[in-house]
């Protein structure tokens, strides 16, 4: 991916939490318990938080993945003897990332992940990443083959969440990619009504939550232009957006362009991507500034507990440590890369 790259007032999300089983603590109808249980839980600064381990993740509702990259690399280097790094690595194996289902056929690999999610009580992050013309031909290039192959996949993608928990990031770029002009004239329309139709689909599911990705702040800076972009696409009948992904912004330059772009669409709640933005973006007006930018490191862990009314969640959509592409070294998009994982868990401050 490029990388430049109905919302839901306080008294729906709390009617949507009730729906759910959930308790509505702190400003998240996703708290996987009552609010003294996230805010007793020792966080990312707590006594548990020394070099090298991963911080609880008891506030996080979000399923962790027991056989991820990187939980087999750090498997990997314990056998070889490379007990520090593997220690460090924890700061990812332990954590949630999304699901980036791949292929034609995206069932297995989500009904696995929702199993998984079940059989732990947790909510399953899932990426919709398979829209026709998809990143404009750059890294990230493919998709559905047309528009009926995509609303093929994306009914599949729905059957297999089923009733099951989940929050699903819907199509990153796609947006942007309207609103800069990338994606060709004779796409536009097309685009428009498969996210539409996409939004549909997924909000047939009992228990899904669906943010239409939005790109980040240092992409379309005019939010203005974004907002009506979105509402063509349908933002209005989805849980809301997301922002930052596969991206550096900090936390709180995210934070002031989210509640910026929310006013101009009523409120509308939002999630974050602070999988990679620890140390902000790559300083400097520098090529190529989002794929394998050095010197990153890990940002907020996943967490409900965001501390703004608006904000739903900080979450790791970005998959930390996978390649944007074949640049700076790194292998295809997408693709594990150990050492760049290794680096970004080094440096993180949480």
């Amino acid at each position: 991916m490029s990388g430049r790259r109905p919302h839901r007032s306080r008294t729906a999300a709390a009617a949507v939490a009730a729906l759910l089983g959930l308790a509505v603590s702190g400003c998240s109808a996703f708290s996987s318990g009552p609010a003294s249980s996230a805010a007793s839980a020792p966080g990312p600064s707590g006594p548990a938080s020394v070099l090298g381990e991963a911080a609880p993740s008891v506030a996080s509702p979000f399923w962790v993945d027991p056989d991820s990259d990187a939980a087999r690399q750090v498997k990997a280097w314990e056998k070889r003897g490379r007990e520090g790094e593997a220690k460090i690595l924890r700061r990812i194996s332990e954590r949630a990332v999304a699901e980036w289902p791949a292929g034609d056929d995206p069932e297995p690999q989500i009904r696995r992940t929702v199993r998984g999610a079940k059989a732990d009580k947790r909510t399953a992050v899932l990426v919709a990443y398979n829209i026709p013309h998809r990143d404009c031909g750059l890294y990230s290039a493919g998709g559905a083959h047309d528009a009926a192959a995509y609303r093929s996949w994306i009914g599949a993608f729905a059957d297999a969440i089923g009733d099951a928990d989940a929050i699903v990031v819907l199509e990153p770029d796609a947006v942007p990619h309207l609103a800069d002009g990338c994606t060709p004239e004779q796409h536009q329309g097309e685009r428009y009504e498969l996210l539409s139709e996409a939004i549909g689909t997924l909000k047939r599911r009992p228990h899904t939550r669906v943010y239409l990705d939005a790109g980040n702040p240092a992409w379309v800076t005019d939010p203005g232009k974004l907002a009506d972009t979105l509402r063509r696409a349908g933002v209005e009948a989805a849980d809301g957006f997301s922002l930052n992904v596969s991206n550096f912004q900090t936390d709180d330059a995210v934070k002031t362009y989210g509640t910026r772009l929310s006013g101009l669409l009523g409120d509308a709640h939002f999630t974050v991507d602070t999988s990679r933005n620890g140390a902000g973006p790559l300083s400097g007006d520098r090529d190529q500034g989002w794929c394998n930018p050095p010197g990153r490191a890990l940002g907020t862990p996943p967490t409900t507990n965001t501390g703004n009314e608006l904000l739903d969640a900080f979450l790791w959509i970005k998959r930390p440590g996978d390649s944007d592409g074949p640049c700076r070294g790194g292998p295809a998009a997408g693709t594990w890369w150990p050492e760049y994982a290794l680096g970004l868990a080094r440096r993180a401050k949480n």
